[in-house]
């Protein structure tokens, strides 16, 4: 498979990061979508403490948003589907410093498929960067979500509000989450959604 080495630098962070993007398969690396820095940019800005928390990403792309949570303290697990996974390996390695490298954990998976593989309830943070774009998934993603997240833990999606499978896919969220809008992005129209079950106390992680 062939990649494509970009640079990108983020001003919080001041530093940059080396991407490896697939320009021979179709996978969701393809490209490093806005919605991924935009939910970068709200991680740095420290609302949530990421120290020690268990996280995994969804949908992961090039693990840009995996690599900046396991930059920012947290025990991150790196998904996607299977044509991804050497792209994200490469990523892990290029971006995160030898002793964070113990701190990612690139995984395979498909949404709503083996997920005893993965502890119910394990995650303390759930992150998705600009994964609602198939109707077909979405019950297959919040499924997934409800098996990964933990009782008083977080989902946070960043998305732009295109289409109304955007807006359906939201209201479907809010039948099982209590969903709230936590950044918005003004020059990409990037909004960050957090979510969180349903009868649980307030207080951040």
């Amino acid at each position: 498979m062939k990649y494509l080495i970009i640079a990108k630098a983020f001003t919080e962070m001041s530093r940059p990061f080396s991407l490896c993007l697939s320009v021979t398969s179709l996978t969701s690396g393809v490209c490093v979508f806005l919605q991924a820095v935009v939910l970068c940019m709200y991680l740095e800005l420290g609302h949530m403490p990421l120290q020690g928390v268990r996280a995994i990403e969804l949908g992961a792309g090039t693990g840009l948003v995996g690599i900046v949570a396991a930059l920012l303290g947290a025990q991150v697990t790196i998904t996607d589907r299977q044509p991804a996974m050497g792209l994200l390996r490469s990523n892990v390695v290029a971006n995160l410093p030898p002793d964070l490298q113990g701190a990612a954990t690139v995984s395979e998976l498909t949404w709503g498929e083996g997920l005893h593989r993965y502890e119910a309830g394990g995650y303390e943070l759930v992150l998705g960067a600009d994964i609602v774009y198939l109707e077909e998934t979405f019950p297959a993603l919040l499924a997934t979500l409800e098996h990964l997240g933990a009782a008083r833990g977080v989902v946070l999606l960043s998305c732009r509000l295109r289409y109304e499978r955007d807006h359906a896919f939201l209201g479907l969220l809010r039948h099982r989450f209590s969903v709230t809008e936590v950044f918005h992005d003004a020059p990409t129209d990037v909004r960050v959604y957090r979510a969180e079950r349903r009868g649980r106390a307030e207080p951040e992680l």
